[in-house]
This record gives structure tokens, C-alpha cells and sequence, in this order.
């Protein structure tokens, strides 16, 4: 038996590693998402004039969204993958993997020449290392989200669970202030290389998040899984069988707030600047001042979610989200700049509503074995059809109608098809997530009838 002064140790180490592993959830999502808003500001206003300066400007800037989406379509990819290793060999190791992949990436991309000099072959070694940084930011989520939840199970999960999301308005900020800096500093050299430098730079933020991950123990619930002997052989393959249902709904819940989000943080640069006409600055400036206001919102959302209840909270915020796309493009359409300021910088943080309590409402529905994987699924499976087309939607549906309000109703649509996903997913906030909600097939066939 450990003495009194053993279990204090024991104790106050666990608590420091409870900590530890919010930390290096949130700083390892907010590399990742540094890394991923980089393209998603150069897919608006670099890319068409750096690997597609061969064509129209309208069709340039569609396949420059179109390889934005290829990064959407590999994440539900990168899901299975990691999400197989992270219910197999547990959430640390995958999760040092998911880091260097979407660094690797990242980097890379930064030095890809553009069609000038590799013609066509630019855009397509372009649009791969767009699909290797959605395999990264696929298998990312998941373990991020079970590293912070599964050290703190006991403890307000949708508070706890919304600091890895808290890595999104991070990442969006490093990412808007990388770009602010050397748009200012390289000036006209900007489309040249300025563009390229937060690209390079993200391989030291890689090595810094990779420092933090190497020294965190594997979860609680990952190594009683380990020493109970009841991980799954192949647990992709079994959250489909066993958990369709809660795979697809995740994604349908997801769907709403997803589509949204990129067309708050990416199709608004090309809207501001190409229909708008404000300066590319300025439009950079109001989406740096969106999400901080973000930084806020996503913790206190998933805080709220906690107190209220995790689905009211989310039902609540697609509500709103289902009318504020019209109050959204009516201030952008005013064209006067203290209204285009408003709707932009109270779009991400009103999202918030939903982004917050999300990891927590999708992560409870799964059981302990099958977490990593079937929540990974769902979650970027959404990616596919809702987060990734976005900005391609928007720009047919604007150079279809010349008009915005398509744009606002496409919006509340997605919106509406959360709330009846949420409705129908399982609100599993007050169960132990320690304890499996089943009991695995191998076990269950050896015990005596």
C-alpha cells in the first residue's frame, strides 16, 4: 500500500498531467491549424495568381478552391488512418505522427515553385501536398480532442473539450497575423515570396508542439484499455458496424457549423476584396479582430454547454446560425466600413455557439475503444461535403446570381440540417467515459451463458 506521502506525489503528478494534457492539446491544435489557415488565406488571394496564371481569374480562383477542398476530402482519409492507430497503439504516439505530417506538409508547400516555372505540374505537386496537410488535420481532431477529455473525465468536459477547438482562433490568428506582417513588410515582393515565409516558419512551431506531446503520458482510459486487453483488431471497421449511426449524425451535426466557418474565414477574403473592393489588408485586419473576439467565445460556449446541457446549448447556436448569414451579407453588402467590421467580426464568435460544446458532444458518443476512430470519422467526414466545397459553393452561387442572398440561404439550409442531427445523436454528457458504453464481441462470446 503507498503511504500518505506517496499518494500526495501520486496525486499532485496526476494533476499536473491532467494540465499538461489540455496544454498539448491546444498547442498542438493550434500548429496544425496555423498550418491549415495558411492555405486557406493564399487559396483567396495568392494562389490563383501564383499556379494558375494561365487562366480566367473567375476559373483561377475556383481551382484554387478546388485544391482548398482536395485538403477537406483526404481529412476523413487521415481519420481512418490515425484513427486505427490511435484506438491500437494510443493518442501520444499518433498524435507526434499527425504533428509531423501536417508540418512536413506545410513546409513544403512553401517552397513549391509556381506555375511559371514548373508549369503544370505546380498545381498538382500543389494540390498533393494539400491532401498530405488534410491527412495530417484528419487524424489531428480526434486524438487532440481524447488526450485533454480522457485525462480530465471527470471534470466539465465541455469546458475541458473545447480548448483543442480553442487551437482554431489561435491558429486563425498566427495564421492572419503571419500573413498581416509580411504583406506589409515584403509590399509588392508580397505575391512573389512574402507569401511564402509563414510557410517556412511553421516548421519551428512544429518542433515546439512536438516538444510538449513527447513528454506527455498516454491517457487513463487508453491504458486500461491496454492492460484489460480489450482494445479492437480493427476499430475502424467496427465503429461502422457497431456505431453508423453515430458516425453519420456526427457528420450531419457538423454540417451546418462547417460550412459556415469557411465561408467566414476564407470565401469573405475573396468577397471583401474581388466584390467589395476593400484592400486585402483591411479585410485581413477585421478577420484578426473576429477571432480574438473567438478566443473567448469557444471556451465559454463549451463552459456554458456544461451548466446547460451540451445539446440545448448546440441547438441553440444553430438557431442563430440559421438567420445570421442574412444579417451577415446584409452589413458586407452596405459596402460602408464600420458595418462590413461588424458582420465580420461577430460571425466566428456567434459560431462559437456550436464550435465549443462540439468536441465534447461528439467524442461522448463513442465508447472508450472505438473513440479515437469513430469520432475522427464523423467529425471530418463533414469536411467532404459541408467545410470543403464552401467556397466553392459561394463563388458558383455569386457568379450564378449576382447576388448574396443565394450565398445566406445555401447557409441557413446546412444550418438546419445540424439541428435535426443534433436532435437525434445521443446526449451522453453525464456518463463515464472511463467505463466502455458496450461490451467488446470477443469478450462478451467468452463469457459463460
Amino acid at each position: 500500500m503507498a503511504s500518505q506521502g506517496e499518494e500526495l506525489v501520486i496525486g499532485g503528478t496526476n494533476e499536473s498531467m491532467k494540465r499538461r494534457a489540455i496544454i498539448a492539446a491546444t498547442v498542438g491544435t493550434s500548429i496544425e491549424w496555423y498550418d491549415f489557415f495558411l492555405y486557406s488565406t493564399v487559396a483567396a488571394l495568392v494562389l490563383p495568381k501564383i499556379f494558375f496564371t494561365h487562366l480566367d481569374p473567375a476559373l483561377g480562383s475556383a481551382l484554387s478552391f478546388l485544391t482548398f477542398w482536395a485538403g477537406f476530402v483526404a481529412r476523413p482519409i487521415g481519420a481512418a488512418i490515425f484513427g486505427h492507430y490511435g484506438d491500437r497503439i494510443g493518442r501520444k504516439a499518433t498524435l507526434i505522427i499527425t504533428l509531423l505530417v501536417m508540418g512536413i506538409g506545410t513546409f513544403l508547400i512553401g517552397l513549391l515553385p509556381g506555375y511559371g516555372t514548373l508549369g503544370v505540374l505546380a498545381p498538382i505537386l500543389l494540390t498533393l501536398l494539400r491532401v498530405l496537410q488534410g491527412i495530417g488535420i484528419g487524424g489531428e481532431w480526434g486524438g487532440s480532442v481524447l488526450l485533454a477529455l480522457e485525462w480530465n473525465d471527470k471534470g466539465r468536459r465541455g469546458f475541458v473539450g473545447s480548448w483543442p477547438q480553442f487551437g482554431v482562433p489561435v491558429g486563425l490568428v498566427l495564421a492572419n497575423l503571419a500573413f498581416l506582417l509580411f504583406n506589409a513588410v515584403t509590399g509588392d515582393q508580397f505575391l512573389n515570396w512574402g507569401w511564402r515565409v509563414p510557410f517556412l516558419l511553421s516548421i519551428l512551431l512544429v518542433a515546439v508542439g512536438l516538444y510538449i506531446r513527447i513528454g506527455i503520458l498516454e491517457t487513463p482510459v487508453f491504458a486500461n484499455l491496454v492492460e484489460t486487453q480489450k482494445l479492437e483488431k480493427a476499430p475502424v471497421v467496427e465503429v461502422l458496424r457497431r456505431n453508423w449511426r453515430e458516425v453519420i449524425l456526427s457528420a450531419l451535426t457538423r454540417l451546418g457549423q462547417n460550412t459556415l466557418f469557411y465561408i467566414f474565414t476564407s470565401f469573405v477574403l475573396l468577397y471583401g476584396t474581388a466584390t467589395l473592393h476593400f484592400k486585402r489588408g483591411e479585410i485581413l485586419n477585421y478577420t484578426l479582430v473576429m477571432s480574438v473576439i473567438s478566443l473567448f467565445t469557444v471556451p465559454l460556449f463549451g463552459l456554458l454547454s456544461d451548466y446547460l446541457g451540451r445539446k440545448r446549448v448546440y441547438i441553440a447556436g444553430g438557431l442563430i446560425m440559421m438567420l445570421y448569414p442574412f444579417v451577415y451579407f446584409g452589413l458586407l453588402d452596405t459596402k460602408i466600413a464600420l458595418f462590413v467590421f461588424l458582420g465580420i467580426a461577430l460571425s466566428l464568435p456567434l459560431h462559437d455557439s456550436q464550435y465549443g460544446p462540439q468536441a465534447a458532444l461528439i467524442a461522448e458518443a463513442f465508447t472508450g475503444r472505438l473513440r479515437y476512430s469513430g469520432s475522427s470519422i464523423g467529425y471530418q467526414l463533414a469536411s467532404v461535403f459541408a467545410g470543403g466545397p464552401a467556397p466553392l459553393v459561394a463563388t458558383f452561387l455569386l457568379a450564378r446570381f449576382h447576388s448574396s442572398l443565394p450565398i445566406a440561404v445555401y447557409l441557413a439550409l446546412a444550418s438546419l440540417i445540424s439541428i435535426v442531427a443534433t436532435l437525434l445523436l445521443t446526449d451522453n454528457s453525464k456518463r463515464d467515459i472511463t467505463v466502455e458504453y458496450d461490451q467488446p464481441k470477443a469478450l462478451a462470446a467468452a463469457e459463460p451463458a
